[in-house]
């Protein structure tokens, strides 16, 4: 698999989301950030990425909201999740909306690999 594949993260704490994008460098992603899903969509276009790793909770538009808008746009670029949340239900309703995988923080960094490898094996 090759891993120069363009990852978006998208997540609203800004010094979780520039250490996953450090950590998808050092694994040899080509990864951008986003500080909100809103701006993840004004950008240059979703269909660029590979894979988008959002988190759910957010200010704005939540993690669910953007799977439904990006669905309701064709999409088909796998998402992970990711929460720091222990709600109950969270996995059925990721899995429901079509989420690769929902990652909960703190994660290992295994964790996210396992879960780049089913999102890019197509």
């Amino acid at each position: 698999m090759s891993t120069e594949r363009l990852i978006a993260v998208i997540d609203d704490d800004e010094s979780f989301r520039v250490a996953l994008v450090d950590s998808l460098s050092s694994l040899g992603y080509r990864p951008r950030g986003f500080a909100s899903a809103e701006e993840f969509i004004a950008g240059e276009g979703t269909e660029l990425y590979d894979c988008i790793i959002t988190d759910i909770h957010m200010p704005g538009m939540s993690g669910f909201e953007l799977i439904r808008r990006l669905l309701a746009h064709h999409s088909s670029v796998p998402v992970i999740m990711i929460t720091a949340h222990a709600e109950p239900g969270l996995e059925s309703r990721a899995a429901a909306i079509g989420a690769v995988c929902l990652l909960r923080k703190p994660f290992e960094a295994d964790a996210l690999t396992r879960c780049l490898e089913r999102a890019l094996k197509a």
